[in-house]
């Protein structure tokens, strides 16, 4: 009997996807051997309603970009043609029952996950694989994640967020370097955090 495929999932707003994101599903693919890694934009993110997010084409073209030319990654578009907040136990059932998923969080998000919807059905159906963050103690994620199926990846702490990078690029400053060099083109391009 064949297996099914063994995918790994990286969701978030991407705004931008930065050389982080791309470091945390190098090191789920090779350290979990997972067959695939999907970066899957999100739509409506619930748990950001109350801040402004860029356009949800400018995230999916932006994640496009990032993945591009690496034969293991791919972008889905899943969640932002999605109607209505995103949550993530919906993308989950989304994928067929003979695959295995890992959810590939950074620890300060896994370390939420009791406050997401169904919750449990989340960790029933992946395996979450936790990198670690500035900030967050493992036992805080250990505490949050009891009696779900979770690993450590063993990454250093790379110190870069979406927000760092909007705030930089829209004071004027370079972000090249910290995002895949499609993405910084893109935004250069189309002023993505310029605009007003």
């Amino acid at each position: 009997m064949l297996r099914g495929v063994r995918r790994g999932i990286l969701g978030g707003t991407f705004d931008p996807p930065h050389l982080a994101h791309l470091f945390a599903g190098e090191a789920a693919y090779r350290d979990l051997n997972l067959d695939i890694v999907t970066y899957i934009p999100a739509g409506a993110p619930w748990q950001k309603a109350s801040q402004e997010v860029t356009s949800a084409e400018d995230r999916w073209q932006m994640t496009l970009l990032a993945v591009e030319g690496v034969r293991y990654f791919e972008a889905d578009d899943r969640e932002i043609r999605r109607e209505g907040w995103t949550y993530t136990v919906d993308t989950l059932r989304s994928f067929p029952d003979s695959e295995e998923l890992v959810l590939v969080l950074g620890a300060d998000a896994a370390r939420g996950i009791p406050t997401w919807q169904e919750a449990d059905e989340v960790l029933r159906r992946a395996l979450i694989a936790v990198i670690p963050r500035p900030g967050v103690e493992p036992n805080e994620v250990d505490r949050a994640l009891h009696g779900g199926r979770f690993v450590w990846l063993d990454t250093p702490e790379v110190q870069l967020s979406g927000t760092m990078l909007r705030r930089q690029a829209s004071a004027g400053r370079s972000i090249r370097f910290l995002v895949p060099d499609a993405v910084w083109r893109y935004v250069e391009q189309n002023g993505v955090y310029s605009r007003t």
